[in-house]
């Protein structure tokens, strides 16, 4: 493996569309979604295991997380864990592993990826990474793999690459486009030069620590001033102290928006971001009527395309049900139809303002 080589895995959200299952205190990314034995973040792990050194994987996640990461990633090191005291979106955390991964390598380069999308074809995901490595060794870009859309998916985000050289491996990005409407996405489709953006990134660590200095000055200097206690014992004081006062930006506005050097490769790999109960629903077993059932022992009596989890051998009874989701996790039951799976952050939100916390 190439030692200069480093992965950065995004594990700090709290995944509320998935809610009852994946709550603050137990988030999706620490379960087995699709009943593989393994959870999103060991399975997201062992891919990029396959292409990047044990030691050169870093955890970005939640202070709260901390005991989860360790209990899952049992050889994953202390200085590998990188703890946010605060929730202030992904740029200031990226920030903050570029200075870590510079302090112990120079001539890195490293790949971000979120901690629980769904890869089939890990081959082909390897062979995407190994190609955006190469490009970031032979130029100063900003890479993004980006999917090919199979539908005009209104719940992704969207990347226009300029295609004018189709032999060309790394397209130029034009611009990014956040969860557009229907005819929006089938006019994106249309036109052939948009792809899905599935928040893998690929970058030299100078090179984007160049970019935070010229479009986030004041965050980057907040946290390049402690350039030499990184990956020391001081370093989580400095994190405590220091963390809450960067800017909450995503990376997608506080870098690649205003950056003129992103570029994108068209991924060859099936991907999912496992958002949503429907889309989890899409990538697990089914029986003869489309409906997918998790832990439960069910009955399903003229019902179909439903998905079923509940907890371990629980007896569901389904009579006349199509297009559920049927959920259940400790106190609580979700009923709603798959229509309606976006409004789960919402029902999430009113179950915590009527009942508490402790539930969400």
């Amino acid at each position: 493996m190439n030692q200069n080589r480093y992965a950065v895995i995004m594990a700090g959200g709290v995944g509320s569309r998935f809610w009852p299952v994946s709550k603050t205190s137990h988030p999706k990314q620490f379960h087995d979604m699709l009943g593989t034995g393994k959870t999103l973040l060991q399975q997201t792990y062992t891919r990029l295991n396959k292409s990047i050194p044990q030691d050169n994987i870093f955890i970005l996640t939640n202070e709260l997380y901390e005991d989860l990461v360790k209990q899952q990633l049992e050889e994953v090191k202390d200085f590998q864990i990188v703890l946010e005291p605060a929730m202030k979106n992904t740029a200031p955390c990226i920030l903050l592993a570029a200075l870590k991964i510079k302090a112990i390598n120079p001539n890195a380069s490293m790949v971000v990826a979120p901690s629980d999308h769904w890869i089939e074809d890990e081959a082909a995901f390897a062979r995407n990474l190994d190609q955006a490595f190469r490009v970031c060794d032979d130029q100063e870009a900003l890479l993004t793999l980006g999917i090919q859309p199979s539908f005009p998916n209104t719940g992704y985000g969207y990347i226009k690459f300029e295609d004018a050289d189709t032999n060309q491996l790394s397209k130029p990005v034009i611009k990014f486009t956040e969860k557009p409407n229907y005819e929006t996405a089938k006019r994106f489709l249309a036109e052939g030069n948009y792809l899905w953006n599935a928040g893998i990134f690929i970058w030299n660590v100078n090179y984007i620590l160049k970019q935070f200095e010229l479009h986030q000055p004041e965050m980057f200097q907040l946290f390049a001033q402690a350039e030499n206690i990184y990956n020391t014992p001081a370093e989580r004081d400095f994190i405590q102290s220091n963390y809450s006062k960067s800017t909450n930006i995503s990376i997608d506005y506080a870098i690649l928006e205003p950056s003129t050097s992103v570029r994108c490769i068209p991924a060859e790999f099936d991907w999912n971001d496992l958002g949503t109960w429907g889309s989890l629903h899409d990538k697990l077993e089914k029986d003869s009527e489309n409906n997918a059932v998790i832990n439960a022992h069910a009955i399903l009596n003229h019902s179909k395309n439903n998905i079923i989890r509940t907890e371990n051998g629980k007896i569901v009874v389904l009579q006349r049900l199509n297009d559920y989701i049927v959920v259940e996790d400790g106190k609580v039951l979700v009923i709603a139809p798959k229509s309606d799976e976006q409004d789960i952050k919402k029902l999430r939100q009113q179950a915590i303002d009527k009942f508490g916390d402790y539930i969400g």
